[in-house]
């Protein structure tokens, strides 16, 4: 059967592996095809055009080759290009957009399209690139939210999960891994008011201004949500520690 084509689809390198002496095995995050792994035939030879292109947190498009009927594990690059828009993030933005990848590789299933969190993931990499760490804050929060919610790990945030009942405005609730929002105990370090979680679930639900507007909705609460969305991504990333999170406790303690 004859290879079919994808040509020029929009994508991010999310991680890169050796595969032979002068071949890479790409995990890419396409617009339309969601995760998918590439192998770049040739890619480290000096040589090759892939060299200077195969970058993390770089926006590309990509051509590449299905085998048979498409469901093959691994497809073939065929072609890449820059697609352009803005240098490599630096310092604590690159740690940031590593920590965005690796979430994507534990989080996303190959093959499973998610165009508005591609979408997303290019608006935020472009502002690690061009915006001071200071202003990233409430960005990577709205982020995490949006993943969770894209992927249904996110319950809804006006009402107790358990109960079912609607949150008071003025009282304290905290989002925890095994059982949704819940009242705040007094040993909770991190939480917020039911008006504040309600707050970001009308922002969440504004379609595609869902993002800035959750931007908006996290700036006053980055600080308080930023522990409870942590603990419910490691939780449904699994076991090891995410390795860029142990890296950024580990600089944090030099």
């Amino acid at each position: 059967m004859a290879a079919k084509r994808v040509g020029e689809e929009p994508a991010f390198i999310l991680h890169r592996y050796d595969w032979s002496e002068s071949s890479l095995i790409l995990e890419v995050f396409t617009r339309h095809r969601g995760r998918v792994a590439l192998v770049a035939k040739g890619a480290k030879k000096h040589t090759s055009n892939f060299r200077p292109v195969l970058l993390a947190l770089q926006p590309l498009k990509v051509s590449y080759t299905l085998s048979g009927d498409g469901q093959a594990d691994i497809h073939v690059l065929k072609g890449a290009e820059w697609a352009g828009g803005h240098i490599m993030p630096m310092g604590n933005n690159l740690l940031t957009g590593l920590y965005l990848n690796e979430l994507l590789m534990r989080l996303l299933a190959r093959d499973d399209p998610y165009a508005y969190l591609f979408d997303v993931y290019g608006a935020v990499v472009k502002l690690l690139a061009t915006q001071p760490e200071e202003v990233i804050e409430p960005v990577l929060r709205a982020f995490e939210l949006i993943v969770l919610r894209e992927l249904g790990l996110l319950p809804t945030l006006h009402e107790e999960t358990l109960t079912l009942q609607p949150l008071q405005p003025e009282a304290q609730y905290v989002l925890v891994a095994e059982m949704g929002l819940r009242p705040a105990l007094d040993s909770d370090r991190a939480a917020l008011t039911g008006r504040q979680w309600g707050l970001l679930q009308q922002a969440l639900a504004q379609g595609e201004s869902a993002y800035p507007a959750t931007v908006r909705a996290c700036a006053a609460v980055a600080t308080a949500l930023k522990p409870q969305l942590r603990h419910l991504l490691q939780y449904h990333c699994g076991s090891p520690l995410l390795r860029t999170r142990q890296l950024m406790m580990d600089l944090q303690t030099l």
